[in-house]
């Protein structure tokens, strides 16, 4: 059990690090990497797990502090798991909608029966930058890519994730509930149990 007081996330997505400290809870305080650097890590992983453990190695060194990072993203089964690690990036940096876009289009005629899709979200939490233990907590969040963007919550691809145990897209959950279905909830569940946060 580690006992921690403060992490910084290797994150500098505001959204990200609202909702992860929320999940959290108020014993840990989390401060962003944008206090100490507003550089960017390449990711050269190959996996959410290889990005997750650099990102954070990267957090630590820069911070002196303990870290924190998700790498999370959107596999599509159609599509063999794109755009998968490269799901912030998938259109080539333009953002949310031009992503939106581009997986509406890749998956245009694609019957709904085939349109599984899972959120995978890996956290990655090391002590110090060279920890040779980091902790890794995986959380999948299944459902399915709709025809068209739904809703108006979340970010990314929120708008077209149809949330089957709500009947709903993930865009139109309350951000409430949202953090207790989702593949980061799920994950950060995993890392409360291990870091002994009730």
């Amino acid at each position: 059990m580690m006992n921690l007081t403060q992490l910084v996330l290797a994150s500098h997505n505001a959204g990200k690090l609202k909702e992860l400290q929320a999940m959290l809870g108020e014993s840990v305080q989390l401060r962003s990497i944008g206090e100490f650097s507003s550089v960017e890590p390449d990711e050269t992983g190959l996996s959410f797990v290889e990005n997750a453990i650099l990102k954070a190695r990267n957090a630590a060194r820069i911070s002196g502090l303990p870290a924190l990072a998700d790498d999370s993203g959107l596999a599509v089964d159609f599509l063999g798991g794109a755009p998968g690690i490269y799901s912030a990036r998938y259109a080539d940096g333009k953002g949310d909608a031009a992503n939106n876009a581009k997986l509406l289009d890749a998956l245009k005629d694609v019957p709904e029966a085939e349109r599984g899709a899972q959120f995978v979200c890996v956290l990655a939490l090391v002590r110090h930058a060279d920890d040779p233990l980091p902790i890794i907590c995986e959380g999948l969040w299944h459902g399915r890519i709709l025809p068209a963007a739904s809703g108006e919550h979340g970010f990314g691809y929120d708008p077209l994730f149809w949330v089957p145990e709500r009947n709903c897209s993930s865009a139109e959950l309350s951000p409430t509930e949202k953090n207790q279905l989702s593949h980061r909830a799920r994950a950060m569940v995993l890392l409360r149990q291990r870091l002994g946060l009730k």
